[in-house]
């Protein structure tokens, strides 16, 4: 029976490798396909949009209409394959010495699949509390599309007791990991010539006292770690993109950069924006306008992703660490972030535990290997009879 489910699992993978959904474009035949999938099941599915209705999430009811309840979450999206030197097409599945390679089979359609595959042999009469699937959009670039799918799925649904978010873990179970809060500044100063700074105000001068105060701010976090799990131990600061000038005998009168903080989950994610503010407010934005009133610097959230919080995710991880199918090990802490602390902060108990490896995450040649498919199924198979009882 084992060997039916991870063969149906490696054919639904295929099949959901093959949804060539990268960020930047639909994921819409891949959520009907599923949603049509699961429909012949008396699946109860809901859709919720982007703005522009070209990508949807999926969130799915199996089961009875009762309280509690399991989701298991994954995202529809994966990064693009664009100048990664792959040995295949990363849209075709291909097995290679008991690993499947294919861009998304480890980040995350393998978890899908294992699920899907799972459902194929389940009796959904039996199930005493209801099974929910939750497929998002635009995870890579922000988890964009969670929140949106989880309040509507609570207007609709009784709240479920447990959530587990299939991130590629190797199959051990992740309690907590850090927020991510990434940022575009944008420094209006007044173009000049250069012989001339009196006239004007330099945009890249200004954004260059910002980082700087930005690396001030990650240094004191790092220079204040204690120890944990998280590697490494410590808020961590960095600015990613830069862009600014015309020429160099122009005094510069835009410059503008992308900047991120991965905060440690005790840590108040908005006091890191707060203090550069108020930095930007007092000590950037005085010079700035000496000469050129009209400056401006504007700073707008393009990511905010909360943590996952050891604390409050302690009574899932009890339960979810006797499953079979689950490996003992690792930290349990993490400094990649998942949509589990959006399915936490709604009041969902929730740790993150899939199939394969991080390592594999975003990588040419992305593989997952058919025995991670095997453990993520026992524990969907736990999960189900955990269901029926």
């Amino acid at each position: 029976m084992a060997g039916d489910r991870v063969d149906r699992a490696r054919a639904l993978l295929a099949r959901l490798v093959a949804f060539p959904t990268v960020s930047r474009d639909s994921n819409l035949e891949l959520i009907d396909w599923v949603q049509a999938r699961l429909g012949r099941l008396g699946a109860r599915c809901r859709r919720t949009w982007n703005a522009e209705r070209t990508k949807a999430n999926l969130f799915v009811a199996i089961g009875p209409d009762a309280p509690g309840g399991v989701v298991l979450s994954g995202h529809t999206d994966v990064v693009p394959v664009d100048g990664q030197d792959w040995a295949t097409d990363p849209f075709v599945l291909t097995e290679r010495d008991g690993r499947l390679h294919g861009r998304g089979s480890a980040d995350m359609k393998g978890f899908s699949a294992a699920i899907l595959a799972a459902l194929d042999e389940t009796s959904i009469s039996q199930l005493q509390r209801p099974l929910y699937l939750a497929l998002s959009y635009d995870e890579e670039v922000g988890c964009l599309g969670v929140d949106r799918m989880l309040d509507d799925a609570l207007a609709h649904f009784p709240r479920p007791d447990y959530a587990i978010i299939g991130e590629p873990t190797t199959m051990q179970v992740i309690r907590a990991h850090k927020s991510i809060n990434v940022f575009r500044t944008v420094v209006t100063g007044k173009a000049a010539h250069s012989s001339q700074p009196h006239r004007g105000a330099g945009a890249i001068f200004a954004a260059a006292r910002i980082i700087e105060q930005l690396r001030r701010l990650g240094e004191q976090r790092r220079a204040a770690a204690g120890s944990s799990g998280f590697e490494p131990p410590y808020t961590t600061v960095q600015v990613g993109r830069i862009n600014g000038g015309t020429a160099i005998n122009i005094l510069p009168g835009h410059c503008e950069f992308l900047w991120e903080y991965r905060a440690l989950p005790e840590e108040d994610p908005d006091k890191l924006i707060e203090s550069i503010e108020a930095f930007i407010e007092s000590e950037v934005l005085p010079d700035l306008r000496e000469f050129a009133p009209e400056a401006a610097i504007e700073t707008t959230a393009i990511a905010r992703v909360p943590p996952l919080t050891a604390a409050e995710s302690s009574a899932t991880e009890d339960w979810v660490r006797q499953l079979p199918g689950v490996r003992e090990g690792g930290s349990g802490e993490v400094s990649f972030a998942t949509e589990a602390g959006s399915f936490q902060r709604a009041g969902i108990g929730t740790v993150v535990c899939g199939p394969g490896s991080i390592d594999q995450a975003h990588q040419p040649n992305e593989f997952i290997e058919i025995q991670e498919l095997e453990r993520c199924g026992r524990m969907i198979e736990a999960v189900l009879a955990y269901l029926r009882d």
